[in-house]
């Protein structure tokens, strides 16, 4: 006989794994659907950035609770604390560095600014053209690939189930909920969350809602083991850059530039329009990059929608069915706002206000 389970979650990422965590814990039996493999999409192939600076201003109460959540996991998902700098080449991006960092400390961000004297001497290899410098001493990384061993653990020592290479073909409302099926399975459950990232939109179609998400096509790139170039997070005022070198010497350099691609067609593809400004970017900012050679570049693909809040909650018209995600530096805010949605399942009060997917949903309104 072919069990039911409380609630099934598609997508077996950060959010869904700590959701269906929260769920267990709570009494719930899950069940996850994951298209490939555990945290092996957008959680797994990102750069791992945990930074207060690129947070947007709003979303900064989810990013702090968020950090404290990858500190308390700590060695476990490859934590580190360095502290980062946001850097502003010309009066321009100076003007923009302080606006914005101003309103990020106002919304409770450890933030402050600082000479490009003082920067000079705690980061030596960055360039000299430097005007103006903001710094966080919460910034730092998680290991993405760590993180998806950490969830596959806690997953396995709860005895959650979940299906991997489980490719959602059909999903078809029942009496007692939902059944989902793939080309090989079918999952029965009273309950349905969708939390996963750029594949949300089709899978929600499937049960007739048309949610307004955007797939972007974020490119990252590491390098070769040089010597020690930085020892902090290091970003751009513009939000077009980030780069870090981890303790094994490599260098991971993001930034948002975007790659060619749909999650409908598999992997996205590197292109070097993209590719090349990026890297022109780092070499600006630390000219001594010039001299080291990039052994890799990827994509990955990040959900959003067009005012840049999460989707979390229940959808309209639609009895049992949730969705989780769509935001951008969501792998900040990931474990955190999970635990938000997995107390909204369970009919607790959430800590702080989840972000009604039904909301009207106009484009830009976040800083």
């Amino acid at each position: 006989m072919t069990p039911i389970y409380d609630i099934a979650v598609i997508g077996g990422g950060i959010m869904g794994c700590a959701t269906a965590l929260r769920l267990e814990a709570g009494g719930r039996t899950v069940a996850i659907l994951e298209k490939g493999d555990l945290c092996g999409g957008a959680s797994g192939v990102n750069a791992g950035t945990l930074s207060m600076q690129i947070k947007r201003v709003k979303l900064m109460p989810y990013a702090i609770k968020g950090h404290a959540e990858w500190e308390k996991m700590g060695a476990d998902v490859g934590f580190h604390k360095t502290g980062g700098y946001t850097l502003a080449f010309n009066d321009r991006e100076a003007e923009l560095l302080h606006e914005r960092m101003k309103m990020k400390r106002d919304a409770g961000a450890d933030i402050s600014f600082i000479s490009p004297e003082i920067l000079a001497e705690k980061e030596p290899y960055l360039a000299k053209k430097i005007v103006a410098a903001s710094y966080c001493p919460d910034d730092g990384y998680a290991n993405s690939l760590l993180t998806g061993q950490y969830y596959r653990r806690k997953i396995k020592d709860c005895g959650i189930h979940f299906n991997e290479q489980f490719d959602v073909t059909y999903i078809r409302s029942t009496s007692e909920g939902y059944e989902i099926s793939s080309p090989n399975k079918t999952v029965v459950a009273n309950r349905i969350l969708f939390a996963a990232g750029g594949w949300t939109k089709k899978l929600a179609a499937m049960i007739g809602v048309d949610l307004p998400i955007i797939a972007r096509v974020n490119t990252v790139s590491v390098t070769e083991r040089p010597p020690r170039l930085m020892n902090s997070v290091i970003g751009h005022a513009t939000g077009l850059l980030t780069m870090k070198q981890k303790e094994n010497g490599t260098i991971l350099i993001g930034g948002g530039w975007q790659g060619k691609g749909t999650p409908e067609g598999g992997r996205g593809t590197v292109t070097l329009d993209s590719l090349v400004p990026n890297l022109q970017l780092a070499r600006f900012a630390v000219p001594a990059f010039s001299k080291v050679r990039i052994v890799r570049s990827w994509t990955g693909f990040e959900a959003s929608v067009p005012d840049f809040y999460p989707l979390a909650g229940k959808l309209a018209n639609k009895d049992n069915a949730f969705v989780l995600g769509c935001v951008r530096g969501g792998f900040t805010i990931g474990p955190y706002i999970s635990k938000l949605m997995g107390d909204y399942i369970l009919g607790r009060e959430p800590e702080m206000p989840l972000f009604d997917p039904a909301r009207k949903i106009e484009e830009g309104k976040l800083i």
